[in-house]
C-alpha cells in the first residue's frame, strides 16, 4: 500500500482534531480549538476537555469527510493517538477510531504522540523521515530523540522538570499576560531587548543533554519585586532568550554528539519565531539541515498522527483494536503493543 488514505484523529488534551492523510500529503486537517473553554482556569481542565472531545468528535468527523469530499469506505486505515496524554480524553478519540475501523472492516493504527511530533517535521519531505536528531518542545515536553527509522527511536536527553512550554505559560502568568502564556511572551519580546536581565541557563554542560526550567521560572520570581515601570517587553525577551539559547545549544549539540547531519524540530514551542531563527542559523552555521515542522503541525493536530499512520502502514504495523491508551506511554513503545 504505496499511498494510503489514513482517516487521523488526535484528542490528546485540549484539541479535538481529524485529518485525512494520503501518503505524505494533507488532504485536509479540521481543529476545535478549546482555547477559549480553559482561559479562564489559566489551564486545561482535563474534565472539561474530555467532554468538549465528546461534543465535537462526531461534527469534526463529519466535516473532515464532507470537505473532502470522501466517502468512509475509501478510507484505507483509521489513526488516532493512544497516548501520552490526558487519559479521559485519549479515551474519546480512541474509542471513536476504534468503532470506525471496526465499522469499516480497515486496520487500526494507535499511534504514539509523540512520535506524531518527532516526524512532522518530514511531512513534505520526498525521502519522508530520515535518521535525525529531533527536538520536541511543547507544553507537556520536552525532549531530544535520535530517530534511527521510523519506529526505532533512543531518548537523548529530556527536561527533568518544567516542559519548555510549560515555563513560557507560567512567566507569562507571573508578568500578567493571558493564557496561553507562548505566543504572548512571542509578540512582547518582538519588542524587547533580550540582554537586558541577566538569567540562567541551566546544565550548560556539552554533553548533558537534559533539560530544566524550573530554575529559570523562579529566577524570574524572585527578580520581578525589584523591578518598576516599563519592564514587561524586555523581560519577556530576557526569558526567551534564556530558553531558546538552551534548546539550539543542546540540539546542535546532540546531533554533532550523534554523527547526525540532520535536526528536526518540532512541538508547540517550534513555532516560537526566535527559536526558528535562532536555530537555522545555528544549523546553517553547523552545516546541519534543519527541518522545521509547518506551522500549522507544531500544535496538536491529526494530520501528524496520520502521517505517523502512514509511515507505520507501510512497514505493516497494525494495531490491535484491544490496544489501550496509556496516558504515560514513551516514545519507545511505538506500536503493536
Amino acid at each position: 500500500m504505496s499511498r494510503p488514505l489514513i482517516l487521523a484523529i488526535e484528542t490528546s488534551c485540549d484539541e479535538t482534531a481529524v485529518a485525512l492523510v494520503h501518503g505524505n500529503d494533507l488532504v485536509t486537517s479540521e481543529v476545535a480549538s478549546q482555547t477559549a473553554l480553559h482561559q479562564p482556569f489559566g489551564g486545561v481542565v482535563p474534565e472539561a476537555a474530555s467532554r468538549s472531545h465528546l461534543a465535537k468528535i462526531k461534527p469534526l468527523l463529519d466535516r473532515t469527510l464532507a470537505t473532502a469530499g470522501v466517502a468512509p469506505g475509501a478510507i484505507d486505515a483509521v489513526a488516532a493517538t493512544r497516548g501520552p496524554g490526558l487519559l479521559t480524553a485519549l479515551l474519546v478519540g480512541l474509542a471513536a477510531g476504534k468503532g470506525l475501523a471496526i465499522g469499516l472492516n480497515r486496520p487500526f493504527i494507535g499511534v504514539n504522540h509523540l512520535e506524531g511530533h518527532l516526524l512532522s517535521p518530514f511531512f513534505d519531505a520526498a525521502a519522508g523521515p530520515v535518521r535525525s536528531v529531533g527536538l520536541v518542545v511543547s507544553g507537556g515536553h520536552t525532549l531530544l530523540v535520535l530517530l534511527e527509522k521510523v519506529g526505532d527511536y533512543r531518548l537523548v536527553g529530556r527536561t527533568v522538570d518544567d516542559a519548555a512550554g510549560e515555563a513560557f505559560d507560567k512567566v507569562a502568568r507571573l508578568i500578567g499576560l493571558p493564557y496561553p502564556g507562548g505566543p504572548e511572551i512571542d509578540r512582547l519580546a518582538r519588542k524587547g531587548d533580550p540582554t537586558r536581565y541577566r538569567l540562567p541557563r541551566s546544565m550548560p554542560g556539552g554533553s548533558n543533554f537534559q533539560f530544566s526550567f524550573s530554575g529559570l521560572k523562579t529566577a524570574v520570581r524572585y527578580l520581578l519585586p525589584q523591578l518598576s515601570g516599563d519592564f514587561q517587553a524586555d523581560l519577556a525577551a530576557s526569558f526567551q532568550e534564556a530558553v531558546v539559547d538552551v534548546l539550539v545549544r543542546k540540539t546542535l549539540a546532540a546531533a554533532r554528539a550523534h554523527n547526525c547531519e540532520v535536526v528536526g524540530v518540532s512541538g508547540g514551542v517550534s513555532c516560537n519565531s526566535r527559536l526558528r531563527d535562532r536555530m537555522e542559523k545555528a544549523c546553517a552555521a553547523a552545516g546541519v539541515t534543519l527541518n522545521l515542522a509547518r506551522t500549522d503541525l507544531t500544535t496538536d493536530n491529526a494530520a501528524m498522527i496520520g502521517f505517523a499512520a502512514v509511515q507505520r502502514l507501510q512497514q505493516g504495523l497494525i494495531d490491535d483494536l484491544g490496544v489501550d491508551a496509556d496516558p504515560s506511554l514513551p516514545l519507545t513503545v511505538t506500536g503493536n503493543g
